[in-house]
This record gives C-alpha cells, structure tokens and sequence, in this order.
C-alpha cells in the first residue's frame, strides 16, 4: 500500500519561505525607524539652527597708545586714523602719547595690555622693526608680543640742517664734517630718525656726534635754534620747515624723488650712492591673542579709512602713501623690514644700548 512520506522537506524547498519572511521583517523595521525619525526631521526644517549673534564689539570706547609724542607724524597719522574709525565703528577712540626710548615705552604698555580689542598701539619701524636690533633687552618679545591689524602707510624723510650751517647740497655737507671730525652734532627722536643719519654717515664716511630726543618736535626746535646741525625726519615734522625756511632741506631718503618736494633729490642721486633707502611706515598692532575678528573688523574699518579722501588730502602733502592689505600682508611687511632694518642697523654700526 502505497502511503505518504512523513519525512522533512530538504532545507532548499524551506529558503525561498524564510527569504521572504525576513524581507517582510528589514521593510516593517525601515517603515517603524522612518516613522520615528520623521519627526526630528521637520524639527530641523522648520527650526534650523540659528545663526551666531552678531560681534558686540567695541561696546566702550577704544585706547590707541601713540609710542611717540603729540606732534610727531606717527601722532598726527594715528589721530586721523582714529577720528574715521571712531565714526565707523560708533565709539570714541582714545589716543595716549606715551613717548620715550624710540617707542619702547609705549609698546611695552600696548604688548602688556588685555588682548580684548579696546588697546592698540599706532605701531612704526621703530617700535616693530628696529628696536629689536637697537636694544640689548627688550622688556617683551617683539616678534610675538603684537598681533599685526592693519597697514596704515609710509613716507620718506628729509635730510634737514641748520641754516647757518655753510653747507648749501649734501656732497658739501659730507665734506665739511670731513674736515671737522667730530665737531657736527645730528638730533633723533626715533630708531628710523636715528638709523637712517648713522647708515648715510657710514655710507659717506663721516662721524656725527648723537644728540637723542625725546620727541621729534623738541629735536626740530633744536636744530632751528642751532643747538643741532643736521636732523633726518619724516615730511610730516621737517617739511613746513623747509618750506617756511627755518631749516634747509638737503635730500630725500626714498629711492625717487618725492612729488611733493621735487627739487630735492635723494641721498644716493646727491652722493652718487645705490643702495641708501629708508622708509617710515606706520600701522596698527594689538596685544597678542586679540579675537581673530575683531582684528578682522579693525581691519576693514582702518582699509574704509585709508581710502577716505578727506585723510588721504590731509597726508598727501605730506608725502604720505596708503596700502590697504588684509593682517597677513601687515605680518610679512613686518618679518621684511626686521630683517632690513637689522641690516641698516648693522651696516652702520651701531651698537645695541
């Protein structure tokens, strides 16, 4: 008698079955997990995270500490910068002369300051350039203490001397302190007033006696009154006394003439020289460790500044040439003119203090 197998059916007849179950099983969970889920979705569609709040800087006024005395170009240039920004930024800013060792003193009191953005400093190449070389110790690291802000300018400066000096050109000036060794004495107020007369000294081969002072407008009265014979300042303090006559101007300290004071040639056409060229340029600098942007929002307000036309007529007679640039082309000009002013300082043989 034929009778039916009670026997399992082999497992590949049983697979297709528990395929299917599990395929049932992944789509009930996926639907169950989208469910789920869909809700959080909507929340962050409909509730996106929000932006930041906008920088609440400056909420109090701003403190600019001038390393040079009230007067000097570097005072005159960070009034002007500070009178635009103040108007952009809608606090006052406040400028603190705080003059005394080429620039030491003030810089210390910026490097030391709060990095919060309401102390910056209206630095030159004397404060962030030369004093490096010029001072045996400085009381911060000069490569580290400032976070560079913005670029603000640069003029040349004038060879000046005085009056009754029998000296009427450059060439005849070297030649008169060739035959009174010793005798002439030069004023400076500043790294780049002092550099730039030592390094042409070295060049032609010539010692003056260093006369130092505290502010460029105490030298200038000095060299009017004749307590001085020579002063090589910036256009901002030595060219209205060219031009009133109470000083004679013999030479520029940029490689081309000046366009404001054509006739005077520069010192390498004066003395047949190359390689003579220094620059005063002036810049922002906050202590080290000043939020990124709010060094970023001093930076756009200082480029606005130095493209107003008001400022740009104020300092155009006076020489005075603006380069707007981002932080990063403030820091490299810095690296640049330490290495160049280390140099100058060097080639004309001064030693540190």
């Amino acid at each position: 008698m034929y009778q039916t197998s009670t026997k399992a059916k082999p497992s590949h007849v049983a697979r297709p079955a528990r395929r299917a179950l599990h395929s049932s099983l992944a789509l009930a969970m996926s639907a169950e997990i989208l469910l789920c889920l869909a809700p959080f979705r909507s929340d962050a569609q409909t509730n996106p995270t929000p932006p930041p709040p906008p920088l609440a800087y400056p909420n109090k006024p701003i403190k600019v500490i001038v390393p040079f005395a009230a007067g000097s170009a570097t005072d005159q240039i960070g009034r002007a910068f500070a009178q635009k920004m103040s108007e952009s930024l809608g606090q006052p800013i406040i400028v603190e002369n705080k003059p005394g060792a080429n620039g030491m003193l003030g810089a210390d009191a910026a490097a030391k300051s709060a990095p919060d953005g309401y102390t910056l400093m209206i630095g030159t190449n004397s404060t962030n350039a030369a004093l490096k070389s010029l001072m045996k110790k400085l009381p911060y690291d000069q490569d580290t203490a400032f976070a560079p802000v913005a670029f603000l300018g640069q003029v040349p400066l004038i060879v000046g001397i005085h009056n009754e000096v029998p000296a009427k050109t450059l060439p005849e000036l070297i030649a008169l302190a060739k035959a009174k060794p010793g005798q002439l004495n030069f004023a400076s107020a500043s790294a780049s007033q002092r550099v730039s007369s030592e390094m042409l000294f070295s060049m032609a081969g010539v010692q003056l006696n260093y006369v130092p002072y505290k502010s460029g407008p105490a030298a200038m009265t000095d060299l009017i009154g004749g307590q001085v014979e020579l002063f090589t300042a910036d256009f901002a303090v030595m060219l209205p006394q060219v031009r009133a006559g109470k000083v004679r101007g013999l030479a520029v300290t940029s490689t081309q003439r000046s366009k404001v004071i054509p006739e005077l040639p520069t010192v390498n056409e004066a003395l047949n020289l190359k390689d003579y060229e220094l620059i005063a340029y002036f810049a922002i600098f906050a202590p080290a460790g000043t939020p990124t942007e709010i060094i970023q929002k001093l930076n756009r307000v200082a480029n606005t500044a130095a493209a107003d036309k008001d400022l740009l007529e104020k300092f155009s007679s006076l020489g005075f040439e603006t380069a707007p640039a981002p932080p990063e082309a403030l820091a490299q000009r810095s690296r640049v003119e330490t290495a160049k002013w280390a140099k100058a300082i060097r080639d004309a043989k001064i030693e540190a203090e």
